[in-house]
């Protein structure tokens, strides 16, 4: 009888482990591969999804600076005010009169509304004008010589866009009648907003695209002349921390925040009030 030769079998040395903790391999059949899908003549191409951002914008900190001697009159309010709605001027204006009227003239493209029917964020505690504040350098969008405050008599009202946004909506939701608002949109600029060059992303998905590619800048310039611009105003409960320069000014705060409903966190931290220059 004649038999066929046995096939020879190749020796596999098992693998080396790197540790104990390391598992045991496992045997494993080659994962088979997926048919190519058959394309049938004078069908559409299959449309590839877009690839999505992971940049999650939703938590970008915003700031709004003002001047401690305002605060009480903003508490009492319960809103911060776009500059065309206030009805008294603040106790300390730090902006020159020509920057609020360029503010006031600056439309909001897409949304027909000037630039000062928006209450102004930054959305860096180094923004640029700022900046100017800290450093006392001259800047012609302030009026620093009126009242000659320095940095630790300014406080940082500090929310996320993700609050701000909640907030519109939660006040667009259903009244009474059953008719819902029309939602409030914030926008967002890529510079200073009353520029005559600045973009600005006017819709949910435009100021989302906005935000991502101030984020994505390698430098990171853009994002300290950039604002986030809120229509109206802007609730006191959307703000959940007051950061603040030192200890004693903390203690003021807190006293007057007693005399208010509202009760976010009041934080020192000086790095916010201090001039780039000193970081050196």
């Amino acid at each position: 009888m004649v038999t066929e030769p046995l096939t020879p079998v190749k020796k596999t040395r098992a693998p080396k482990l790197s540790s104990l903790r390391d598992p045991l391999p496992t045997a494993a059949m080659p994962a088979a591969r997926a048919p190519r899908p058959v394309r049938v003549a004078g069908a559409p191409r299959p449309v590839r999804a877009e690839k999505v951002s992971t940049d999650n914008v939703d938590e970008q900190r915003v700031y709004h600076l003002t001047h401690i001697s305002n605060l009480a009159a903003i508490l009492q309010d319960g809103r911060l005010l776009a500059d065309d709605a206030l009805s008294t001027r603040p106790v300390v204006d730090i902006s020159a009169p020509a920057t609020r009227e360029l503010r006031r003239a600056a439309l909001v493209a897409g949304d027909g509304r000037s630039v000062a029917e928006y209450v102004p964020f930054f959305l860096s505690p180094n923004a640029t004008v700022w900046e100017s504040v800290r450093a006392e350098a001259a800047d012609p969008r302030l009026a620093l010589d009126a009242h000659g405050s320095e940095a630790f008599d300014f406080v940082m009202l500090v929310s996320t866009v993700k609050k701000i946004n909640d907030g519109l909506a939660a006040v667009a939701a259903p009244a009474d009648d059953g008719a819902p608002l029309v939602p409030s949109v914030v926008a967002v600029t890529n510079g200073d907003a009353a520029g005559a060059l600045t973009r600005f992303g006017a819709t949910p998905a435009t100021a989302e695209r906005m935000l991502q590619t101030l984020r994505a800048e390698a430098d990171g310039a853009m994002i300290l002349d950039a604002e986030l611009l809120v229509p109206g105003a802007v609730p006191m409960e959307l703000i959940t921390l007051i950061g603040v320069c030192n200890d004693n000014v903390r203690e003021t705060v807190r006293g007057t925040l007693k005399l208010s409903a509202f009760k976010p966190k009041v934080a020192v931290y000086p790095p916010w009030f201090h001039t780039s220059a000193d970081a050196l």
